[in-house]
């Protein structure tokens, strides 16, 4: 099971140990600061796996790769790409 922490109430212990008694094997840490994430993660070792999401750019992924997340997810890499018209609209049978 996936949780999703928000950062919206500061992370503290007893949040990370309510989802993983509830049975989370992964944690998703999105939109947190990376202090914020490195204090979740530090809690969450070897209980669960953890994943960042939000802000997640080539500039800052050395820095979060350090933090010791499991995992990262980056949305840049779908709504940041040009489009690509696929559709067979165009397709005329050859004679």
């Amino acid at each position: 099971m996936l949780v999703r922490v928000n950062p919206i109430n500061p992370c503290s212990k007893e949040e990370i140990d309510k989802v993983i008694e509830a049975g989370a094997d992964i944690i998703m840490l999105d939109n947190m600061p990376p202090d914020m994430m490195k204090t979740a993660v530090a809690m969450a070792k070897g209980r669960a796996e953890t994943e960042c999401s939000g802000n997640m750019t080539r500039e800052n992924i050395e820095q979060i790769r350090d933090i010791g997340v499991d995992y990262v997810s980056s949305g840049a890499l779908t709504h940041s790409a040009p489009i690509l018209d696929v559709s067979l609209k165009n397709l005329h049978p050859i004679e």
